[in-house]
């Protein structure tokens, strides 16, 4: 790690924690009405977002480009993408090889090639990956709430005993940026409550749902509330608001509740039969998807599933590129793929949005957006290919990348914006922010971007400022 991007991130985390201490003293946030705040009609009752943390190169996913095999003392200026694109069933609509179950449900959603993103000066995916999933860049004087957590407080839970925002497949603890992964894994100044139920292990899940094994069920209750007791009596009880301390007792009760809920069996995997658990099983994130069907049917109300952002790990490709995403491609497609059929057999698919997402897209030469002065962290810098690890999307880019959509009343098999074709691969029809991004998400599930609560007597909203707007094309 350089000096430069060492530094960068400790005034990240220095950022971070003065928000965390704001949020911790901070009182309840109340609504702020409104007569002219409008809510949609929802769409959709459940959002799924299946994250693809480290930054999913579009030239070799969905947004193909001018392809060339590897050959050494190819120059790297010629390689738009490193995997050939292969048709959809979509008419119009070709993605890269790979990927060839995705393809074979492309005509049920929108496939979106015109997101950008800002550079946000030096570009770290820790501070990118914080403003996709709370709309704010950093640093903020409070802490911003997941977007998992505006719908988990806005909409409410839709089955009481199922928490209404669920996360899977991302640790915490034991990887690389975890304070900074701590950051948006939260409710915010919402509170304890509103924030995610982490099960880095899908499946591992049952385990998180029932008491430990040989603890009966007085034991247990009994310790339930020593717990409880110290929460109160605790540092952070002390030096929190009143308010705090309320709602993680809540969240204490909600998980109790889960525990004694016979709605917890929608966390055991082992219930599906093998044949089926059999095509999600291609790793952690494919078993979290089957997870994420399952807590659908049950009642979540926003269901996160990561590959799992480590830094040089996955998606966050800084050589290798190439054979990196040949691996996760086939951890993917079919698991999101059956997602989609598995959804919309047990007619779902349509009550239900789908995101496919990332912080940001890659490219083999430029990093950031053309003219930017954002740093190159690439390890494999060369102009012409000598060895395979240097094929491949080593560049951060945020000029344009890729998010697919299924269901939530999205159009079928449709294109929505562009890029150009040769480089810079930048949106060029139809560009959407990450504000506007939001804002069409919140759309389909029914509220209004600039929907907001008061917090250190301000307007927070959920979306920067309320500026959010849907893109209406994106849905029939």
């Amino acid at each position: 790690m350089s000096p430069s991007t060492s530094e960068t991130r400790r005034d990240f985390l220095k950022q971070l924690r003065g928000a965390s201490i704001a949020a911790m003293t901070a009182g309840a946030p109340q609504f702020v009405h409104s007569a002219n705040l409008k809510h949609p009609t929802a769409k959709a009752d459940t959002c799924i977002l299946l994250w693809m943390g480290g930054g999913m190169a579009a030239p070799d996913t969905f947004d193909p480009k001018h392809y060339e095999p590897f050959k050494v003392g190819l120059p790297v200026k010629d390689v738009g993408s490193t995997f050939p694109a292969i048709d959809t069933v979509a008419d119009g609509i070709q993605i890269t090889q790979g990927l060839e179950h995705i393809a074979k449900v492309m005509d049920r959603g929108t496939l979106i090639r015109s997101h950008v993103q800002p550079d946000l000066g030096h570009i770290l995916h820790s501070r990118h990956q914080y403003h996709w999933h709370t709309g704010y860049v950093p640093p903020q004087t409070v802490a911003a709430p997941h977007i998992g957590a505006w719908m988990s407080k806005v909409l409410g839970p839709r089955n009481p005993a199922i928490p209404a925002f669920i996360d899977i497949g991302q640790r915490i603890e034991g990887v690389g940026e975890q304070e900074e992964l701590k950051a948006f894994h939260t409710g915010g100044f919402f509170g304890t409550e509103y924030g995610p139920f982490l099960l880095p292990y899908p499946d591992q899940a049952m385990a998180a749902v029932r008491p430990p094994k040989g603890m009966t069920p007085g034991r247990f209750a009994n310790r339930y509330q020593f717990y409880k007791d110290l929460i109160a009596k605790s540092p952070m009880g002390k030096r929190g608001s009143s308010f705090q301390q309320e709602s993680m007792l809540r969240a204490m009760d909600n998980a109790h509740r889960l525990l004694s809920s016979p709605e917890r069996v929608a966390f055991d995997l082992s219930e599906e039969p093998k044949e089926v658990y059999d095509k999600y099983n291609t790793g952690r994130f494919g078993l979290g998807c089957l997870l994420a069907r399952r807590l659908t049917e049950s009642g979540a109300r926003f269901i996160e599933v990561t590959t799992e952002y480590v830094p040089f790990l996955h998606w966050d490709t800084h050589e290798k590129g190439h054979s990196t995403l040949a691996r996760l491609k086939q951890e993917i497609d079919q698991p999101i793929a059956q997602l989609v059929l598995d959804l919309e057999a047990r007619g779902l698919l349509d009550r239900t949005l789908v995101v496919v997402a990332s912080e940001f897209s890659r490219d083999m030469i430029i990093e950031g957006v053309p003219g930017s002065n954002a740093r190159d962290q690439a390890s494999s810098k060369v102009d012409l290919l000598t060895e395979m690890k240097h094929y491949g999307q080593h560049r951060h880019f945020t000029g344009g990348s890729s998010v697919l959509m299924f269901g939530g009343g999205v159009k079928r098999g449709h294109l929505y914006g562009d890029t150009a074709d040769e480089r810079p691969f930048i949106a060029t029809k139809n560009p959407i922010s990450v504000p506007d991004l939001h804002a069409t998400i919140f759309h389909a599930m029914g509220f209004s971007p600039e929907t907001a609560f008061e917090v250190e007597e301000r307007p927070f909203y959920a979306t920067e400022d309320g500026k959010g707007r849907p893109h209406l094309g994106i849905f029939g």
